[in-house]
This record gives C-alpha cells, sequence and structure tokens, in this order.
C-alpha cells in the first residue's frame, strides 16, 4: 500500500516546529508534524515572561495553544514518533520512524537539542516541578529561596553565577575537583557569600512530594541532605543528530548548517531551532526560524510546482466579493 504523501513533514513540536506547522498549513500545504512529545523544551520552564505580546505564560500552555491554531489550518500530529532514518527517492522525503513510514515533499528538522540528564531518582519525576535545564529561563523563580545547580565545565559555572543573582543559599555541585569557566566569572562565584560549592560531588537522588524539596548528595564518604526548592540541572546540551550524517551538512558540534531562509545543503529540507548553528537559543528566535523555514518550504513546493515564489508581504487573505448594482 503506497504512503499518503505530505506537503511538508515537520520533525519536532517544539516551539520551533509548532511555528513551522502553524505557518505551512495556513499557506493550504498538507502538513504532518512527528514528535517525541508535545513542546520539546518548552514544556521545562513553568513560567515564560518574555515572549513577545504575552505578559506570562506556561511552557506547555504556549505550546497548546499553537498546536490548536495549526490544528485548525489542518496540520496533523503523531506523537510518540522518533524519527530513526530519513531517505530520499526522486521528489519525495521517506521517514522512517519508531511507529511507522512517512512521505513529504518538502522536510523541515525542528527536533531541537536535548540536555543532559543526570538519570537519578527524582529528575524524571520533578521535570517542571522544581528541576529545570535552563538556568537563564529559570532562575529568577527561586528569588531568595534555597536553590541549587548541578553542573561541570563553562554550562555549570555560568549557571550558578546567573542562579547567584536570586538563590540564597545558592549550591553548585560538580563532580570536577575544579571550577572550569572563565576567569572571571569563576572569581565572582567563589567570592560571593551566598554560593556554597561542593565540589568532588554526585547526586544520588531529588526528593519531595508536589515539587522539589531536597538534594542527596554524596561527598567523599559523606551524604548530605540539602533543602532546595529547584535544581538547575546544566551538563551541556545533546545533538542527536547522528542518523542526518551524509543526508545534509552538520557542522562539528553536529548542529544543522542552514542559511538565512532555514535551507539546508539538501534542496527541498530546511531546519529551525535549537537543532541548527543559530547561537541564540530562546523560544521566540526558534519560532521565527520555524516561520521562515515554513515559508521556504512553501516556496520550494511552488516552484516545483512550475509557479513562482511568493515574495510579498505575508498578510492575512481576505475574502473578496462583488456586487452587481
Amino acid at each position: 500500500m503506497p504512503l499518503k504523501t505530505y506537503d511538508t513533514i515537520i520533525v519536532g513540536a517544539g516551539i520551533a516546529g509548532l511555528s513551522a506547522a502553524l505557518y505551512s498549513s495556513r499557506q493550504k500545504l498538507s502538513t504532518l508534524v512527528l514528535s517525541k512529545d508535545l513542546g520539546g523544551q518548552l514544556t521545562l520552564t513553568d513560567l515564560i515572561e518574555n515572549y513577545p505580546g504575552i505578559e506570562s505564560t506556561g511552557g506547555l500552555t504556549l505550546a497548546q495553544k499553537i498546536e490548536k491554531q495549526a490544528k485548525k489550518f489542518g496540520a496533523e500530529f503523531i506523537y510518540g514518533e522518533e524519527v530513526k532514518e530519513i531517505a530520499q527517492e526522486s521528489d519525495l522525503f521517506i521517514i522512517k520512524g519508531i511507529k511507522g513510514e512517512y512521505a513529504g515533499r518538502a522536510l523541515i528538522l525542528a527536533f531541537g537539542k536535548t540536555p543532559r540528564e543526570i538519570n537519578v531518582p527524582g529528575e524524571q519525576e520533578f521535570k517542571g516541578k522544581g528541576v529545570s535545564y535552563c538556568a537563564i529561563c529559570d532562575a529568577a523563580f527561586f528569588k531568595g529561596k534555597p536553590a541549587a545547580v548541578i553542573g561541570e565545565g563553562e554550562p555549570g559555572i555560568e549557571a550558578i553565577e546567573l542562579l547567584s543573582n536570586y538563590a540564597n543559599p545558592a549550591y553548585y555541585i560538580t563532580s570536577s575537583s575544579y571550577l572550569a569557566g572563565e576567569e572571571e566569572i569563576v572569581k565572582n562565584v567563589v567570592n560571593k557569600p551566598t554560593v556554597k560549592i561542593l565540589t568532588s560531588s554526585r547526586v544520588l537522588e531529588i526528593r519531595g512530594n508536589s515539587k522539589v524539596e531536597e538534594l542527596v548528595i554524596k561527598r567523599g564518604d559523606e551524604i548530605l541532605q540539602l533543602k532546595v526548592d529547584g535544581v538547575i540541572i546544566e551538563m551541556g546540551y545533546t545533538l542527536k543528530t547522528e542518523f542526518l550524517k551524509g543526508f545534509v551538512e552538520l557542522n562539528e558540534k553536529g548542529e544543522i548548517i542552514v542559511d538565512e531562509l532555514g535551507r539546508t545543503s539538501r534542496e527541498g529540507v530546511f531546519a529551525a531551532g535549537d537543532v541548527t548553528q543559530t547561537p541564540y537559543k530562546q523560544a521566540v528566535v526558534a519560532a521565527a526560524e520555524g516561520v521562515k523555514a515554513a515559508l521556504s518550504a512553501y516556496n520550494y513546493i511552488r516552484s516545483k510546482r512550475g509557479l513562482p515564489p511568493v515574495t510579498v508581504d505575508w498578510k492575512a487573505e481576505k475574502k473578496k466579493v462583488s456586487f452587481r448594482l
């Protein structure tokens, strides 16, 4: 049985993928979104206060609103799907996932980066309930409260410097025996009286009831129990782009290389959000990149149909009527 063919297939339902789905379906392209979950890293943030036009919202709430908009224009979603392989057959892209196979005329890769986890009891349970993976997103929520950063290297030291502006005390837990990072940042962290540094330490468990309440730490032969309201895990991010090698061009970090229009090295394949080399990993930036990728995909499909590209203002279509007087 032949596969159903979509105009656009989007891999990932974070804010980049959702924004791409909204614009793709709005342009009357048949659109399919494949994703492990809804929202991606966006759902790790309880409160967003820097998204233009929205005073405050939860990450999941924002994702659900965009999903609803995209569905309104006909976008289809399949969750629990993880893409394992992508191949090109003539002008079609064949996507093979753990659930099935799909065919599309254009492909948008927007599955983002995955924060490295510490894989201890309580981590999964308290995601979004005190466990965060983004200091710049959530440090301010722990103002005047005890909180901790679990980190390594520069990501960790930058996160604890940021958290120390809000939390009291601000614990820094690292398995390293030394602090690595920019000299001025390290000095600032070491000299702050509210910062408590625990080197050569590892987390055994994150505890709580409805939210994070305690960290269990092993330091040498000593077991410590720290009362905290939040934990920010900053171990860096990992990109699961190995399956794309040879399909699109990647940089030395494994990020997908795109141009200013979201185009990859392969015609008909576009990318947006944290999976690309764009340096600013912020929700509003990812959303804008998703929009650019979708509009580029739209023009690509138009070209395949012998139609000229659309380069004028993308204003909402208005219904026109005529009256005979």
